[in-house]
């Protein structure tokens, strides 16, 4: 495609969760920072919610890597699942051999055996759920039960939440008000701010191989925001087009009108009225 063109060894702008990329803008650095240091003083439930596309899954990822040895990590990236179908995933995670018909407290305390072995050999089990709004309530309490297991010092399992907005809304169900009462830090994503996209996208450039100057211009950039809502998924599907569009036409800088018919071929980023408040005619 357009790689050789633009000198790149990657395609910037890819889809797919890359901590490679991860951007550590003020909301990123301090979505990160608010995990490490929850998880750091030992808190129970730990829950980070933001709308489709700001970067949540790719935040998981890099919070993981960015534990030391200290902590023992699991990861369940499809929480749909009914509470005896969640406890044997965690088996699986915490490498406990089962069989698939066991009995639910030989699986209960399989798992708190060896959430007892880990602790013991000085490490703490910290457990990431993505896309935490599916959960079912009944799995919502599950875990929670789980989390009453603990040492006279400490709990043996941490779980950190990543979810969409609809989170908050499972989590206001009457039933399940004590897990709620149980998380000790919450944040909250955000989009990237207008100021951020150029560096946003020069970070991404950079570390897919770029070694040029700006690609895109100033209206170009403008555009992009207001087309995109500052939402990174929509960014990179729009800064895909754009160098798709560029590398058609045989140029080497993204313009407003590429930034214009991406948005027009992107049907999340039809924003109704963003080029109006742009001051742009159509």
């Amino acid at each position: 495609m357009y790689l050789k063109h633009f000198g790149l060894a990657e395609f910037p702008f890819g889809l797919t969760p890359d901590t490679s990329f991860f951007f550590a803008s003020n909301v990123y650095q301090e979505a990160l920072n608010t995990l490490l240091v929850a998880v750091a003083g030992g808190e129970g439930f730990i829950k980070l919610t933001g709308e489709v596309g700001t970067g949540k899954t790719l935040l998981c990822r890099k919070f993981m890597a960015a534990l030391d040895k200290r902590f023992y990590t699991a990861y369940l990236p499809n929480p749909l699942l009914e509470p005896r179908t969640l406890l044997l995933a965690l088996a699986e995670e915490l490498k406990i051999d089962v069989p698939p018909d066991v009995d639910q407290h030989y699986l209960l305390r399989s798992i708190n055996h060896r959430l007892l072995d880990i602790t013991r050999g000085g490490q703490r089990v910290v457990l990431c759920i993505d896309e935490a709004q599916a959960i079912p309530i009944e799995t919502l309490e599950a875990l929670r039960l789980l989390t009453n297991l603990e040492t006279e010092k400490r709990k043996l399992l941490q779980i950190v939440l990543f979810g969409q907005p609809e989170l908050d809304v499972r989590l206001a169900d009457p039933t399940i008000r004590q897990l709620r009462q149980r998380i000790s830090f919450h944040y909250e994503m955000r989009s990237l701010a207008r100021e951020d996209i150029a560096y946003y996208l020069a970070h991404r450039l950079h570390v897919a191989g770029y070694a040029g100057g700006p690609l895109f211009r100033k209206p170009a950039l403008t555009a992009l925001h207001a087309a995109s809502g500052g939402v990174p998924r929509l960014v990179n599907m729009l800064g895909h087009k754009c160098l798709m569009a560029v590398y058609g036409e045989g140029g080497h800088q993204v313009k407003l009108r590429h930034v214009l018919a991406a948005a027009e071929d992107t049907v999340a980023a039809r924003r109704p009225g963003w080029w109006v408040r742009m001051g742009l005619a159509r």
